[in-house]
């Protein structure tokens, strides 16, 4: 599990691709200090785990499913990601529960200076954006943010320039795909829903009649 605050910015150094595979090798330095072979790191909030660690980082294999669903495919040599490591349980929580398996991408429409702070247009897929609320969480390549706006096409974020600078927004524009993972517990909360209106007699009228 993560938190959605980046701990490093690291930058891929190789990937060797197969046919529906591929591993890659990232150069960082703060969150491999401690880390050892089989830990997790998420790497743009996708949770990789560790093979190798290099004198200069850490080598992960990245199966199909995760490049499937993620904006992985278009990493290159020199690519700058977001680096995270597991959260410690006697650690701060300070974004929200994120636990690192992306739900899908979203593409980047429009960024949008505001005084301080800089606003993020974010595209993405009916499924995804029907996981959102305005002020909920969302991890936006494996960062922790807060929901300003949503509508049926889109949601935007506003970011700091502390965030923008330690992160790779700093490199973003229009047109990036992005991954996108929602609030774990709207999720629970949606699949719950959907098995209450199919697997129970409740309706509105019942509850009427017994006082609700």
């Amino acid at each position: 599990m993560f938190t959605g605050i980046a701990e490093e910015k690291g930058r891929v150094k190789r990937i060797s691709r197969g046919e529906k595979s591929c591993s890659v090798e990232i150069e960082a330095s703060t969150v491999t200090e401690d880390s050892k072979v089989g830990d997790s790191i998420a790497v743009n909030g996708i949770c990789l785990t560790v093979t190798s660690l290099t004198g200069s980082g850490f080598t992960a294999d990245v199966m199909n499913e995760t490049i499937n669903r993620s904006s992985f495919s278009e990493l290159k040599n020199g690519s700058s990601v977001n680096l995270e490591r597991a959260m410690r349980a006697d650690g701060r929580f300070g974004g929200h529960i994120v636990s690192g398996h992306i739900d899908g991408t979203g593409k980047i429409a429009a960024v949008r200076n505001d005084g301080n702070a800089v606003w993020f247009t974010i595209e993405a897929d009916r499924e995804i954006l029907n996981g959102i609320v305005e002020k909920g969480s969302i991890a936006i390549d494996g960062i922790s943010l807060t929901v300003a706006y949503i509508d049926d096409s889109c949601f935007k974020v506003s970011l700091i320039p502390h965030t923008i600078a330690v992160t790779t927004f700093a490199d973003r524009k229009p047109g990036d795909k992005v991954n996108l993972e929602n609030d774990i517990v709207g999720k629970y909360i949606l699949k719950a829903l959907s098995l209450s209106k199919t697997e129970t007699d409740l309706t509105m009228e019942k509850l009427v009649e017994y006082g609700f």
